[in-house]
């Protein structure tokens, strides 16, 4: 009988049947100082935080310009794993990669694959990845893309990567001209924010981080928008406890979006935490990665709330505040990419507003500001009010 029911069903008419699966992500995010001394046990107990009996296969990646400036690096990685190998032990020596953006290919996955597969990686390997936002990217996307996932501890060693690039959910390189083209949301099994490595960043780099603190102020928070003015000259004269503060900060608000936000993986239109993004994305093409990320930002910043102020959202005041203070801290605004004009005079840079439509799938959804702290989604760019806020951008000393 309950055979003859099953076959009536499958000749009947068509059914359609709607599924809901709830999966929930938890990663752990800590703020240490040197997180390879033997002695710290953060790095021990983020690996070991759900199974604390199991002896774990461990292989680490590491951005070959931080293991040079900090020599002392791969000894201690060393050390760190052998010291514990009662619960930690290497699958395969630890290996340096190459950082920036020339290194976020699909050569290098490849490669990444590769040494996995050799190491006999499987689902419950730890995969470190230790420096820039670049070598995170892409050391994550490989690790998610193998056995379908593995887990990836990150240890940052920039500013951009411990305040926004290392502590959020996106994996991914550069493929056919496009900035991140390629990869996919998986979060982290943990993120160790260790403020020690980045003691030898270069000024430039230290300072382009700061870009998406300030980022993250505008849209989310007017107070400490108002301290990264207070905290400028500490900020730039390379003031450790204050960037500590900024990053700590940064970071909170930024993964606050992502858990609270209603849409973690952008299956939606909108991007807040894209702020500055449309232009900036365009720029770093445009100069062929000249502009770091947080330089592009930076200037993103400015011509979006030139626009805002331009069409009557923004006050002059607010502009004129951000605008002072990514000056004050060491961003040029004017950069000699913004006068580059496409084949029928019009200003390359306009290109980057249809590049971010097409990644939204065909609605521009950009972030504005209306005020400070507080960001508002706006459907539609006047191009003629663009174009006369980037003649502005331009005209700044």
């Amino acid at each position: 009988m309950e055979q003859h029911r099953i076959l009536s069903a499958a000749q009947g008419s068509a059914a359609t049947q709607d599924h809901c699966i709830q999966v929930q992500f938890d990663y752990r995010l800590s703020f240490t100082r040197h997180a390879l001394a033997v002695c710290n046990p953060v790095l021990l107990n983020a690996i070991r935080r759900r199974e604390p009996q199991r002896q774990h296969g461990v292989l680490a990646f590491v951005d070959e310009e931080l293991a040079r400036h900090q020599p002392q690096l791969m000894p201690q990685l060393q050390d760190y794993v052998g010291t514990h190998r009662q619960h930690l032990r290497w699958l395969a020596p630890p290996q340096t990669l190459p950082g920036g953006e020339s290194g976020k290919t699909e050569a290098m996955v490849g490669y990444l694959h590769q040494q996995l597969n050799q190491a006999g990686a499987d689902r419950h390997s730890v995969v470190l990845a230790i420096g820039g936002g670049a070598v995170l990217d892409t050391v994550g996307y490989a690790a998610a893309t193998f056995h379908r996932g593995l887990r990836i501890v990150r240890l940052p060693s920039t500013v951009l990567a411990q305040n926004d690039a290392g502590i959020g959910v996106k994996n991914g390189v550069n493929a056919f001209g496009q900035k991140n083209l390629l990869g996919c949301f998986a979060p982290p099994f943990a993120v160790i924010n260790d403020c020690d490595l980045l003691r030898t960043l270069s000024p430039r780099d230290w300072r382009a981080g700061m870009a998406e603190a300030v980022k993250v102020a505008c849209i989310r928070d007017s107070h400490f928008f108002d301290w990264i003015e207070q905290h400028s000259s500490e900020l730039l004269d390379r003031n450790h406890p204050a960037m500590q503060t900024l990053i700590q900060r940064c970071a909170e608000l930024h993964l606050a979006q992502i858990r609270d936000g209603g849409d973690p993986f952008e299956l939606g239109s909108a991007r807040p935490l894209d702020y500055g993004h449309w232009s900036a994305h365009q720029l770093e093409l445009q100069s062929n990665h000249r502009l770091r990320h947080g330089e592009a930002v930076a200037i993103g910043m400015a011509l979006d709330a030139l626009y805002a102020h331009t069409i009557g959202l923004l006050e002059s005041d607010a502009c004129q505040r951000l605008l002072q203070l990514l000056q004050r801290l060491g961003f040029t605004l004017n950069d000699p990419v913004l006068g580059q004009c496409d084949e029928q005079g019009q200003p390359a840079l306009l290109a980057g507003l249809e590049a971010f439509r097409q990644h939204l799938g065909g609605q521009l959804c950009v972030t504005l500001l209306p005020r400070l702290g507080e960001g508002v989604e706006v459907n539609e760019m006047d191009l003629d009010a663009l174009r006369q806020a980037l003649q502005q951008l331009q005209g700044l000393d």
